[in-house]
């Protein structure tokens, strides 16, 4: 059996946090911290809040600390009171979204904790080690019947008395093995470590010795025999990267040699001639994902990789090392090594083996646990009468999966009538007295069926019998969740009224402040005090890496104009002896226009060229036509300037330099080589924008050269603005969040008014304990 079919697989879930609740609970008569209009707010409920967020902090329950908390939580029950005053807890699309969230809230209650750290813990230690090991396997389907299962199971039993005598374990193993694999391998499977196999296989494989035969194991894909070969410590992960030639099993021999001779001939190249490998692997790597990236490969571990690609890379002891050509299925490969990983800490490892335990196979240990415990906790009671009853109605149609019912007009049974019920209204079972009927079984029966030839009916409702008690078992739980556990009940609360929150917190106040503008207008207006300019000064400031650069800076600043080769096209070229252009140079000058439409600082010079033999006016006519190009492309003519070349040229082409009056394009000129070597600003500055420029704001106009933390700098201050008023424009940041505070603060003076606050002071005093 090929290791796929083995292996688990993970998943992880991602939760948000919100805030708290406003509707009171069902447990009436408890005391209220407070009324809001007629609405009570439980006591109880603001003490579990306060505590959650401040029991840390050295305030923590102080009068001062309590008051301010209850005001704060006052002001967001107002606010989502008025959300379900409004109806917005009624809405389809918020019962989806709280619902979707109540899903993923409920996961951590619905396993057994104990149990899970145990698996990881164990996984863990697991992990420590890798175990070589071949497997003997006799199929059969997860959900068969008894019949089948023991004749699997004497089936194995009777190979192992074979290979535990003088039998050879391979030998035997491509005989009779249904792994298909096992006639190539000997059902060989290599070293793998925890969770790499399906959890009863890897259990077995780890409490077998080396050279013994484990007893018969199931799993899913049904009974083994596994034979330990070897057990060492783990290797850990390795990271590498491969060059590959590929060359398939059944390709032409001619092929297959090809190939060899390209992998030596590489091979040789990088050992011999030091050529570098990632040039290497970009030109000749026929492995497409990961030749753009030097052959680079993900980390992987024992058993995660071809069994021949993995040995000889774990033998490479040193990063940077290069392996002899090894095959695979898909190839020839070369491998470097580029780092060695140990296995890392519990710790560090604890969260991703956590997640894949929960998807993992052995998941099922836990899940069997978590349903012993609830069938306790919830009171589950069989009615052994009525099970026998529905099993005895099991056809041919179920196992046909066509089984056809319908539920019986007449009220279900009650616990109170469960004796004198009789037919379809029997109870199977109760849940804390709750009735589960036989027809609604059978209903659930016709919903969650499958066809299954060939198989006994009562096998087949015996099945869906146990199916139907979990999932009845574990509905049950999650629909009673919220009386069973505080946390899970307050977090449930938190992201009910996290979403009421958001959604009127966005109408009366964010999006309010954003698309209100004659408000916005209005409050600034009116607020303009707190939106003033102190002394600033107009000016530019160059930092530089040496004195060279700044230099270097402050005289192309003097120019005004700063050349682009980045930007520079090809030459555009014409017809000979003519000045038409070719269909080349007009894609060329397509290139150019877009790129001068976008950016209004460029500008082009065109220089024509004429032969040896030409008229020397063919020059300018071809610079001429190289702009009437340009301009009838949207290129404005003032950015366009036309030259000729005074030499006679070797072919018959215009060439065009770009220049730019941004700092952009000078930074870009200066930091070809290092793109830290020079930065320009140009702008107001005002105190605290730039340390440089706050020791030289009183020194007034004027070019100042100074040197601080390892840069050199140029400040030229062209002139002094005084303080005074800013505009929205230059203040719309602020002034915006000011707005939106300023409208929440309005808003929430129009819940307190609208929801009268009457405060239980004998409560809040129990809350102050310093």
């Amino acid at each position: 059996m090929h290791k796929r079919f083995l292996y688990a697989g993970t998943a992880a879930v991602a939760l948000l946090a919100a805030c708290q609740s406003t509707k009171p609970t069902t447990a009436s008569k408890q005391p209220v911290i407070e009324t809001l209009g007629t609405t009570p707010v439980p006591a109880g409920e603001f003490a579990y809040v306060y505590r959650k967020n401040n029991a840390t902090a050295p305030e923590f329950g102080t009068r001062a600390s309590v008051q301010e908390y209850l005001d704060l939580y006052t002001n967001f029950k107002l606010k989502v009171l008025e959300a379900e005053q409004r109806g917005l807890d009624t809405t389809q699309a918020f019962k989806r979204e709280l619902d979707g969230y109540k899903q993923q809230l409920a996961q951590p209650y619905l396993t057994e904790k104990s149990v899970t750290d145990q698996l990881v813990r164990e996984a863990y230690e697991r992990m420590g080690k890798e175990v070589n090991a071949s497997h003997i396997l006799i199929r059969m389907a997860p959900d068969a019947e008894p019949k089948d299962t023991m004749a699997a199971y004497q089936k194995t039993v009777a190979l192992r008395q074979r290979v535990s005598g003088n039998e050879d374990f391979e030998q035997v193993a491509r005989e009779v093995s249904e792994d298909p694999s096992a006639r190539e391998n000997g059902g060989r499977l290599g070293y793998f470590t925890a969770m790499q196999m399906v959890y009863p296989f890897e259990s077995a494989a780890f409490k077998t010795q080396v050279g013994q035969v484990s007893q018969p194991v199931r799993t899913r894909f049904g009974y083994h025999l596994i034979k330990v070969n070897d057990i060492r410590p783990a290797q850990g992960e390795i990271k590498v990267a491969h060059l590959m030639i590929r060359s398939t099993p059944g390709m032409p021999k001619a092929d297959s040699v090809t190939a060899k001779k390209k992998i030596d001939e590489l091979h040789n190249r990088l050992t011999q001639r030091k050529e570098p490998w990632d040039k290497l692997v970009a030109q000749f790597s026929e492995d497409a994902g990961s030749a753009a990236n030097g052959g680079e490969l993900p980390p992987f571990g024992t058993g995660r990789m071809i069994p021949s690609f993995e040995e000889v890379a774990f033998k490479l002891s040193t990063p940077g090392q290069i392996s002899q050509p090894v095959q695979t299925p898909y190839g020839w490969h070369i491998i470097k090594l580029l780092e060695k990983q140990p296995v890392p800490t519990f710790e560090a490892m604890e969260p991703t083996l956590k997640s894949k335990v929960a998807k993992d196979s052995r998941s099922e240990l836990n899940k069997a646990a978590f349903l012993k415990r609830i069938r306790t906790e919830n009171q589950f009671t069989e009615n052994q009468s009525a099970k026998d009853y529905v099993l005895g109605k099991a056809d041919t149609s179920l196992v046909n999966g066509r089984f056809k019912y319908t539920a019986p007009a007449a009220p279900a049974a009650t616990g109170k009538n469960n004796k004198k019920a009789e037919g379809d209204a029997q109870i199977l079972f109760t849940i804390k007295g709750k009735p589960y009927t036989v027809a609604d079984f059978l209903t659930y029966a016709q919903q969650n069926q499958r066809a299954r030839a060939g198989a006994e009916p009562r096998f087949v409702a015996q099945q869906l019998y146990d199916q139907y008690v979990e999932q009845s078992l574990t509905n049950f739980e999650k629909e009673n969740l919220e009386g069973k556990y505080e946390d899970y009940r307050m977090l449930v609360k938190e992201y009910r009224d996290g979403i009421l929150l958001f959604q009127l917190m966005d109408e009366k106040v964010w999006s309010k402040a954003i698309e209100d503008t004659v408000g916005l207008q209005k409050y600034f207006t009116e607020n303009q005090s707190k939106y003033q300019w102190d002394t600033r000064v107009q000016g530019t400031v160059i930092s530089a890496a040496s004195p060279e650069l700044l230099a270097k800076a402050k005289q192309q600043l003097k120019v005004g104009r700063y050349d682009m080769p980045r930007l520079a096209p090809l030459p555009a070229g014409y017809m000979p002896g003519t000045d038409k252009l070719l269909k080349g140079a007009k894609l060329n000058l397509d290139r150019l226009a877009s790129v001068m439409q976008a950016d209004t600082t460029t500008s082009v010079t065109l220089t024509g060229r004429a032969k040896k033999g030409e008229a020397a006016t063919m020059a300018r006519r071809r610079a001429a036509a190289a702009a009437a190009y340009l301009t009838s492309k949207g290129v404005p003519a003032s950015r366009i300037k036309q030259t000729t070349q005074a030499k006679a040229s070797t072919d018959i082409s215009t060439l065009q330099s770009v220049s730019s009056t941004s700092l952009t394009a000078l930074e870009e000129l200066l930091n070809a080589q290092n793109p830290l070597s020079v930065q320009i600003t140009q702008r107001a500055f005002a105190k605290g924008d730039n340390k440089v420029v706050d020791e030289l704001l009183t020194r007034g106009p004027g070019s100042y050269d100074v040197q601080k933390d390892g840069r050199f700098y140029n400040v030229m201050i062209d002139k002094v603005l005084p303080a005074g008023p800013k505009t929205l424009a230059e203040a719309r940041g602020q002034a915006t969040s000011d707005f939106q505070n300023y409208l929440e603060k309005e808003w929430i003076a129009q819940l307190r008014a609208k929801y009268p606050v009457q405060v239980n002071q004998a409560e809040v005093d129990k809350l102050v304990t310093k």
